[in-house]
């Protein structure tokens, strides 16, 4: 079993800042694909940055310049660090890995999402 929790979100003024974290810990054999999401009410969720075992990243051009998605490999962690915030990105923000898991004598990938935490901005 292989558990995402993630941790940061809360209230903050246009043009703040917040930090989001999530760890991944479990039966893990390696964790591959991490990445942020959100959804915001009445509409889809959304990509907003990835980030690959290698460090590759990719944004959504709305964040672009202003939040970056970096990893500790050695813990698991991925983070999103979001400055000039607007209210447009009130959302709730889920943490994504693609994890290996052992399974038997072999691994599997399987897709895992965190339970999502609340960021809003607005004055």
């Amino acid at each position: 079993q292989v558990q995402l929790v993630e941790s940061g979100g809360g209230l903050v003024q246009p043009g703040g800042s917040l930090r989001l974290s999530c760890a991944a810990s479990g039966r893990i054999f390696s964790v591959n694909a991490m990445g942020w999401y959100r959804q915001a009410p009445g509409k889809q969720r959304e990509l907003v940055a990835g980030i690959t075992s290698g460090g590759s990243t990719n944004y959504a051009d709305s964040v672009k310049g202003r939040f970056t998605i970096s990893r500790d490999n050695a813990k698991n962690t991925v983070y999103l660090q979001m400055n000039s915030l607007k209210p447009e990105d009130t959302a709730v923000y889920y943490c994504n890995a693609a994890v290996a898991i052992v399974v038997v004598t072999t691994w599997e990938e399987y897709d895992y999402w965190g339970q999502g935490t609340q960021v809003t901005v607005s004055s």
